[in-house]
């Protein structure tokens, strides 16, 4: 068998282009993209070597607000497929939208499963969830970017496919909400805050099985219209992600303090919005669409081995061991308070 799925043995390579490229989802796109042998252009701004463009990938350089230098560096090229990661807000959506209408058989947004109904009234989520957030901002931007493209399907057969993620990190992203201060805690011995009761379920995805089914929607007529979300199908209580990352970590037992989310958002309005706006709900997805799509994806790195490779990679790269001393302290204040409770 292929070792890169069976789609590998049957795809034709497509002219693909993604703007933005360099980001966690966009990486391990464009390497299983150049991989699978489609003809990859990478539009970015030129600004980050975290993630380099994988090795047969064309790149050019070009700030996508600018309209004008977009079309300059693209030179009337059209596409089969345009995947847009960086398109935020309804504006960039619209300005997007008019430098590829024409340009593409498919243009692909990157939206979030954060804009899914919260609190979900019902699960799993589908793609027929309403999509309703009124906690947070990035995701209601989102939804209205969905509004505003979909329309324009609606109206004018523009060819727009629309993808939510949801949590997808790789190696440099750490789920707990302190990122590596929480790690930093648990190795000095010192309680770390999980927020809520730490039973409600998360759904992790690594950004290299993202890619396996987001690759495999690029070009594909029958996708135009639709809206995919793309997760794993492992969904884990908040209280076992916090000790995954502590038992790669090298730590038995950490210290987990709960505290509500709507107290951390009372003395953290930035936590409270993503808090509130969804880590705080429990979410489990149903996949079957995009299996239906993609014929044989399955996620299938679990997150007790991605844990391992995240706090591997950090341990290798001590210099971004960074330790938040405004984190530090909220935690420190919150957790005593939660102790001093009983």
């Amino acid at each position: 068998m292929n070792p890169l799925g069976p789609e590998a043995d049957t795809v034709a390579p497509r002219s693909i282009l993604f703007i933005g490229g360099t980001g966690v989802i966009s990486a391990a796109a464009a390497e299983r993209a150049v991989a699978l042998g489609h003809r990859l252009t990478i539009l970015n701004r030129g600004q980050s070597a975290g993630r380099p463009a994988p090795d047969g990938a064309e790149v050019l350089h070009a700030d996508v607000r600018d309209a004008s230098a977009v079309r300059d560096v693209l030179n009337g090229r059209e596409f089969d497929a345009v995947a847009d990661f960086i398109a935020f807000t309804p504006d960039q959506a619209r300005a997007s939208m008019e430098l590829f209408r024409g340009r593409t058989g498919q243009y692909v947004f990157i939206s979030s499963a954060s804009a899914y109904q919260k609190p979900p009234t019902r699960l799993p989520i589908l793609e027929s969830t309403p999509l309703k957030n009124p906690f947070w901002q990035y995701s209601r931007d989102k939804i209205a970017c969905e509004d505003l493209l979909f329309e324009a399907y609606r109206s004018e057969d523009f060819p727009l496919t629309v993808v939510r993620p949801s949590h997808t990190y790789d190696r440099t992203k750490i789920a707990m909400v302190g990122g590596w201060t929480d790690v930093h805690r648990m190795r000095a011995g010192l309680p770390v805050m999980v927020h809520g009761d730490g039973t409600s379920l998360w759904t992790l995805t690594h950004s290299r099985d993202f890619a396996k089914a987001f690759v495999g929607l690029l070009g594909r007529p029958q996708a135009v219209g639709e809206s995919y979300t793309i997760t794993s199908d492992e969904y884990l209580p908040w209280n076992q992600i916090y000790r995954l990352f502590a038992r790669a970590a090298g730590v038995a037992e950490p210290e987990l303090v709960h505290v509500a989310s709507e107290t951390i958002a009372a003395h953290s309005a930035e936590l409270g919005a993503n808090l509130l706006g969804d880590r705080s709900h429990s979410v489990i997805f149903d996949n079957t669409k995009i299996k239906s799509l993609v014929p044989g994806y399955t996620a299938t790195i679990p997150f007790a081995d991605g844990a391992r490779e995240i706090v591997d990679w950090y341990d290798a790269h001590p210099e971004l061991q960074a330790v938040d001393q405004q984190f530090m302290d909220l935690s420190d204040r919150l957790t005593g308070w939660a102790r001093s409770l009983g």
